[in-house]
């Protein structure tokens, strides 16, 4: 019995350890879990329940909250807040008819995901607790989103339709024409304020994980059906280039900050494949059993790779290309994110 309570008391001197800054978010699948990680020490500080099938988390930008699609094959409609201050879950919120959230990003004080199986894009309000607005992509497995700062523009992959979408905003639409002198006057819920027109990219099957080079001109996709990456030129919206990387089973796609090289993963191994941006051409292959999600810290000096078959997340240092590092969160890792306290 002492030592159960010494044990206890040991556990929870561990967990009551402040959330640093910055700090690493990491999704255990296998767990339902959502740990803290201090990157400095590789250390888990705390660790909460996540909610059903955890795929994505991201962080809001002041660093006080975590949100977590739980995904559920698309069958499942949330996603679970967590205070990172806290270091409590606090409740899981219903997207109601939206089923299937998956891809996060969080700009301008608000939350976007993707639901699968709506085939659409939606958006949380952390102030109204509302989602405030969907826009249909019209296609399957509509999965991982980006949405740069300026808000001007959406990025999706659709694994199924083997496609990328580009959403753009525009003026509102045009007001009702006149009648004589008589309006036609529109029903329902007034005209939305923002008009927005898709691009439809074809790109390899499978495309998934996806990244848009630090300058804004390039979108890598890799596509884990046939394990190539596609090359779109983001200005004229096209497919420029596509690699036979050899990348089947891709799961995730990232830059380094300094846009030289390009990380993937494999669910089907090896742990990470890189790649030069420039000359397209493989650098290294790192050996493992799988992995999944990937984080690059802001200054470019390590990246954190989930391997999930091996319940751990290795830690690459970018100058030499090796595993310099393990971390135990809970099996079967996944969905990563970076939190800065500002």
């Amino acid at each position: 019995m002492v030592s159960i309570l010494l044990a206890a008391c040991a556990a929870t001197a561990v967990f009551a350890q402040p959330t640093p800054s910055p700090a690493l978010l990491v999704l255990s699948k296998g767990d339902h879990t959502l740990s803290i990680v201090d990157p400095t020490t590789l250390k888990v500080v705390a660790r909460m329940p996540s909610g059903p099938d955890p795929h994505e988390v991201i962080a809001s930008s002041d660093g006080k909250l975590a949100y977590i699609s739980n995904y559920g094959g698309g069958s499942l409609n949330t996603i679970t807040i967590a205070d990172l201050v806290t270091q409590k879950t606090l409740r899981a919120f219903s997207l109601g008819a939206l089923h299937g959230p998956h891809g996060l990003d969080y700009v301008g004080g608000k939350l976007y995901f993707t639901a699968e199986a709506n085939k659409v894009i939606g958006r949380y309000d952390p102030s109204t607790d509302q989602v405030d607005w969907v826009m249909g992509t019209g296609q399957d497995r509509t999965h991982m989103v980006i949405v740069p700062a300026d808000l001007k523009r959406i990025f999706t992959t659709n694994v199924s339709s083997a496609t990328v979408s580009i959403l753009e905003s525009g003026p509102p639409p045009a007001p009702p024409r006149l009648i004589g002198s008589v309006s036609v006057a529109q029903n329902g819920p007034p005209r939305p304020t923002t008009n927005w027109t898709q691009t439809i990219i074809p790109v390899g099957r499978g495309s998934e994980g996806f990244d848009i080079s630090p300058d804004g001109r390039e979108i890598w996709v890799a596509n884990s059906g046939d394990g190539t990456i596609s090359v779109i030129d983001s200005a004229a919206k096209k497919v420029v280039a596509t690699l036979d990387a050899n990348v089947s089973g891709a799961n995730r796609l990232k830059f380094t900050p300094d846009g030289k090289l390009v990380l993937v993963s494999s669910l089907r191994g090896p742990s990470l494949t890189v790649l030069d941006a420039a000359t397209h051409h493989e650098v290294k292959r790192i050996p493992g059993r799988g992995s999944a999600g990937i984080q690059v810290e802001p200054n470019g000096a390590r990246a954190f790779v989930s391997c999930g078959p091996e319940n751990f997340v290795a830690v690459v240092d970018l100058k030499t290309l090796e595993v310099t590092g393990h971390i135990d969160a809970g099996k079967e890792p996944d969905g990563l994110a970076w939190v800065v306290r500002p």
